[in-house]
C-alpha cells in the first residue's frame, strides 16, 4: 500500500455523520469509516469565494494539528500495543476529518495485527490522506518516549486579566474589533484561554485556548477579549472557528502580519490544534497545554 492518496474520498454533508448518533464500534481496520467534509461551505461564509478558494488564493496558510491519546493495535503475535499519534492537516486539504468518525477509526485498530510501528505509521498516513484529499503527517509517540512530552501554556499577553462587562455570547460579533489606525504599528502576542464554541452537529461545548500574534496597528484588547466570548454559543467545527478568527482580525484590523492558534479540550481522545498564519512561519510544534 502507498502512504498517498490516489483517490481522494468524497466529502459529505456534516448532518450525515455520526456525530450524536449511536454508532457501533468496529475493533479491525475499516478505514471506510472516515468521514471528510468539504473546507469550501464555511470558507464561503466568511467571505471566501469558491473560485478564489479553487484556485488556492486563501488569505492563510497553516495545518490542523491533532492528537490521538487513544491509539492502540496488536503484534502478528497478538501483544497488544499503545502509542500517541499526532497528526498534521494542510489546511490547503479540500476536506477536514470529522472527529467522531476519526475516533471509530483509530479504534478500528483495536484487534487489528499489524507488523510494526512503522507499518501502522505509513496505514494513518495513506488513509488520513484519502479522506483530507492531501499529504497528511503522522508520527507515533510510543510508550518508552511519553514521559519526555512536555505540557507548555501558550506565551503572550492574556487578555483575560481584564475585568470587563460582556453580553455578547453568539453569534460572534466582528463589530467589536477595533485598532488604532492613527498610532504607530506594534507586535505583540495576546493570548486568552476563554474560547468556547459548540459543535456544528451536535452542541456540545467546545473549549479552548486562543494565541494571536500580529504586526500592525494596535488592536484594543477589551474589545478582542469581547469578541473572543461572543464564540460562546456559536456553533462551528474548531478549524472553521479559528478561520474566522482570523479573517474577521485581518478585515477589522488590519494587521500587516497575523496568525491564529488555538489549542482546544480534548474530545474521546482526540484534540484538534487548527494554526492559521499570513505569512509563511515555522509550523507550531504540537505540545499540550495543562488543560488538553
Amino acid at each position: 500500500m502507498s502512504d498517498t492518496p490516489s483517490s481522494p474520498s468524497p466529502a459529505r454533508d456534516p448532518s450525515g455523520s455520526l456525530l450524536g448518533k449511536t454508532a457501533s464500534y468496529r475493533a479491525t481496520y475499516a478505514p471506510e469509516l472516515l468521514y471528510p467534509i468539504s473546507r469550501t461551505p464555511k470558507r464561503e461564509e466568511i467571505g471566501l469565494s469558491a473560485e478564489r478558494i479553487a484556485a488556492g488564493r486563501l488569505p492563510f496558510m497553516g495545518a490542523d494539528l491533532w492528537t490521538a491519546y487513544e491509539l492502540s493495535w496488536l503484534t502478528p503475535r497478538g501483544k497488544p500495543q499503545v502509542a500517541i499519534a499526532t497528526i498534521t492537516v494542510p489546511c490547503d486539504s479540500p476536506c477536514i476529518i470529522e472527529s467522531k468518525s476519526f475516533k471509530l477509526y483509530l479504534n478500528s485498530f483495536n484487534m487489528t495485527r499489524v507488523e510494526s510501528p512503522e507499518r501502522l505509521r505509513e496505514m494513518l498516513v495513506h488513509d488520513l490522506s484519502a479522506a483530507a484529499g492531501a499529504r497528511v503527517g503522522v508520527r507515533l509517540v510510543l510508550p518508552e518516549a511519553v514521559d519526555a512530552q512536555p505540557i507548555h501554556e501558550l506565551s503572550g499577553v492574556l487578555l483575560d486579566r481584564m475585568d470587563i462587562d460582556c453580553d455578547r455570547y453568539g453569534p460572534p460579533a466582528p463589530e467589536l474589533l477595533t485598532a488604532a489606525f492613527d498610532e504607530q504599528p506594534v507586535t505583540e502576542t495576546l493570548t486568552s484561554h476563554l474560547l468556547k464554541s459548540n459543535c456544528l452537529v451536535t452542541g456540545q461545548p467546545d473549549w479552548g485556548s486562543v494565541q494571536i500574534s500580529y504586526t500592525g496597528p494596535q488592536i484594543d484588547q477589551e474589545g478582542l477579549l469581547r469578541y473572543l466570548i461572543s464564540f460562546r454559543e456559536h456553533d462551528e467545527f474548531h478549524e472553521q472557528c479559528v478561520e474566522r478568527i482570523f479573517t474577521d482580525i485581518l478585515e477589522r484590523c488590519q494587521p500587516v502580519r497575523l496568525q491564529v492558534y488555538a489549542r482546544y479540550t480534548r474530545r474521546g481522545g482526540l484534540d484538534i490544534s487548527p494554526w492559521r498564519t499570513s505569512h509563511p512561519a515555522t509550523l507550531p510544534a504540537n505540545v499540550r497545554t495543562a488543560r488538553q
